[in-house]
């Protein structure tokens, strides 16, 4: 028989696929790429995939093990899969093990054998319908199942019998032993009630619809520019209606997991049907099993956040992803993937629609549109009788605030809680007060792990980095100078909350940030209350800013806009700009006029006149001009190299040593810009630098990369560093 070999990815930091013997005794046709196997990996075992089969191995055959297990008798990742994974891998200059450990869920990353579970349904058959009555009479607990079931119309859960207050199990199992009750399986979201909307689509609305459902059969990449409140919801369930008639699946991307209980509400009642969610707050059953739900067909819809991207999906014929601009796509650990990016490499390769949405669209997107690379969709107008709310500055230059609330904006918020209206007031930073100082000496709370103060949490009376986690009981009295004049300095929303409760003691307020929200449902909850009705007070980070439709809402105040005005970030001016419009957007989404207040110290600044007195397209255009003039991306292409360590001397001899490997690759169409330290140098007791490459050119930028970093994994002083490298970095940090 002629020998083969299987090429396994394996989770390790190399950058390699492992050669191993196939099992003793069997056929090649039993392999194939896409199952997992169990290997022997130095000491220890792990579970692989295979990537390919070959006739030979750069290894002679006494340096080979045979593998341990083959786990699957089918492949759980398809060919597709494997393609794009490989991509991936090359593309973010990732270890290929890790990339395709990425795609499996936990369970099926450990081994664990793929079965797809389904609920057990319950119903008569023919002879449990006709039971003698006499029998019946005998028996009051199984004609009490008999009567539950006779009022159903179709196969239900063992839910049906919580009504009961005995213990109906015994009976129940009894009465299936005698062929009176049947079992079926089903999904859970088989029984749903479908509710048609009422929709007229406008004329913008109408034309997106057409211009993509003409084009199910074959790759492009859509824009939808919708400005708030234009109805892009709608637009995606009407050309999701359109893609499952033709008996294809559609994955639809979201940036946070708050995001997805809303949304999955309002696709169940409109869509009939399978739809499964995935994401990170999901346990690892739950997440296998809507993985293998989506990988068998089972399941029509997947509902997810970044992760999602790679999830197999049998009959995928659109991605849909919501809120493209969003950070919250971009994975900032370990495999350093942009899951939109990701989404636009598998439509063109599976060769199908995506569909790309948000008010506020990233200057990446709008480049390309320039390109003619996408087909931009714009939808100008709010949708039924609501219109775009008024902006207006609220100059706070030598001006009294109470609490860091202006007299303008408590005015409004007066007026608007006398109409029993609702109103948003925005706080980009969360917590009492981001600074805690000592009034005698000057004395500030710092964290000793970061180069960072430590945030006053008032309600747990305790001291919080950001950055790090660290903890720390709020002290009493100074532990400098041991006086008790400790202040806070600035406003969180914990601290805006307190203001509002004391200025409106009778009005409900709720607060939402990622101290709130950290409990199961608690955003759900938080959400219910606001619907609600009535006057409400919502004060909020940037959780609030994002898809939230909040009818009642006529007034938002946006409290410390100034803060992210001025950074060394290029990035930064178009990260404002989008959540001031987004911010904004919350305001009037119904038929009661909005409105909307930024209190600033720079009422003059370019970016809130350009905002003010025209509108985000018109910034970035502008923003789009100015990258191509400073050589930034979407123009130029950048790849990150962060080095970090708990000893400082260790990084600063490691870049000592990368130094010849440098110029030995040097190439006239990559810069080299640093090394410089993070502008954060110390963060959770890490001393980090970094070294950005920037080119006019993709292919040149994976050149140089593909030269340097085998290098560094000879360079001696690696080993007493970390290091990573990110491609298409969002973050300078």
């Amino acid at each position: 028989m002629q020998p083969f070999y299987l090429k396994i990815a394996i989770d390790t930091p190399l950058n390699r696929l492992f050669d191993y013997l196939p099992l003793a005794q069997t056929n090649r046709d039993k392999y194939a790429p896409g199952q997992r196997v169990l290997t022997s990996f130095g000491r220890s075992q792990k579970t692989g995939v295979i990537v390919s089969i070959s006739d030979s191995s750069e290894l002679k055959p006494s340096q080979l093990k045979p593998i341990q297990t083959l786990l699957d008798d089918e492949p759980l990742v398809s060919s597709q899969d494997i393609k794009l994974l490989s991509w991936a891998a090359e593309y973010y200059h990732q270890a290929i093990g890790g990339v395709f450990a990425q795609a499996l869920p936990k369970q099926l990353r450990g081994g664990a054998l793929p079965k797809e579970q389904f609920e057990t349904r319950y119903s008569l058959t023919s002879l449990g319908q006709h039971l003698d009555d006499a029998r019946l009479q005998r028996a009051p607990r199984q004609a009490s199942i008999q009567k539950l079931l006779l009022e159903q119309t179709q196969p239900v859960s063992s839910a049906v019998f919580a009504s009961l207050d005995w213990p109906w199990q015994a009976t129940l199992k009894t009465m299936v032993s005698n062929g009176w009750v049947e079992l079926s399986q089903a999904n859970v979201d088989d029984e749903r009630i479908v509710v048609e909307a009422d929709f007229e689509p406008n004329q913008a609305q109408q034309d997106a619809i057409d211009t993509v459902a003409g084009s199910l059969e074959g790759f492009t990449a859509y824009l939808l520019d919708g400005v708030t409140g234009s109805g892009k919801t709608e637009v995606y369930l009407q050309l999701i209606q359109r893609v499952l008639a033709l008996g294809k699946q559609v994955m639809v991307m979201l940036p946070e997991i708050n995001l997805t209980p809303q949304l999955a509400d309002r696709f169940r009642r409109r869509l009939a049907a399978r739809m499964v969610v995935y994401h990170s707050g999901l346990t690892d059953s739950q997440r296998s099993q809507a993985w293998l739900k989506c990988r068998s067909g089972t399941a029509n819809i997947l509902l997810g956040t970044r992760s999602s991207v790679f999830t197999p999906m049998q009959h995928l014929g659109m991605i849909i992803l919501d809120e493209e601009h969003d950070g919250s796509f971009k994975q900032q650990e370990g495999f350093r993937y942009s899951a939109r990016d990701v989404a636009i490499m598998r439509a063109r390769e599976l060769d199908i629609p995506i569909l790309l949405g948000s008010a506020t669209p990233s200057l990446e997107c709008l480049y390309n549109v320039q390109q003619k690379r996408f087909s931009h969709l714009v939808l100008p107008e709010r949708t039924g009788h609501s219109i775009k709310p008024s902006i207006h500055l609220i100059d706070c230059r030598n001006k009294k605030t109470e609490h860091q609330l202006s007299k303008p904006l408590l005015k409004a918020v007066d007026d608007c809680l006398k109409r029993d209206e609702q109103v948003i007031l925005f706080v980009n930073r969360r917590g009492f007060a981001p600074v805690l100082m000592c009034h005698c000496c000057g004395w500030v709370a710092q964290c000793e792990h970061c180069d960072s103060r430590l945030v006053t949490h008032q309600r747990q009376s305790q001291l919080k980095c950001h950055h790090c986690g660290a903890e720390h009981a709020k002290p009493r009295i100074c532990p400098r100078c041991q006086q008790a004049e400790l202040f806070a300095l600035g406003s969180g929303t914990e601290r805006i909350e307190d203001a509002l409760t004391e200025l409106y003691p009778n009005t409900p307020i709720s607060r939402i940030d990622r101290d709130t929200t950290k409990g199961k449902d608690a955003m759900q909850l938080v959400i219910d209350k606001v619907h609600q009705g009535g006057a409400q007070l919502l004060v909020g980070t940037q959780m609030l800013a994002k898809g939230h439709h909040f009818p009642n809402v006529t007034l938002v105040g946006i409290i410390d806009v100034d803060a992210g005005l001025f950074s060394i970030d290029f990035r930064a001016s178009e990260r404002m700009a989008q959540l001031i419009v987004q911010v904004a957007g919350r305001a009037g989404r119904e038929s009661k006029p909005g409105k909307v207040l930024i209190q600033t110290h720079q009422p003059e600044h370019p970016l809130l006149q350009t905002l003010i007195k025209k509108d985000y397209a018109a910034f970035s255009q502008d923003a789009l001009q100015e990258r191509q003039q400073a050589q930034l991306p979407p123009y130029y292409y950048q790849a990150l190299l962060r080095v970090n360590a708990t000893d400082e001397r260790a990084v600063l001899d490691f870049l000592q040593q990368l130094k010849p490997h440098l110029n030995a690759i040097a190439m006239p169409q990559v810069s080299v810009l640093g090394p410089v330290p993070s502008p954060m140098l110390k963060r959770a007791g890490r001393y980090r630098y970094q070294l950005l490459f920037e080119s006019a050119e993709r292919k040149s930028r994976h050149y140089f990369l593909r030269q340097l970093l085998p290098r560094i994994d000879q360079i001696k002083a690696a080993r007493k560093i970390r290091w990573s490298i990110d491609i298409d970095p969002i973050d300078l940090y």
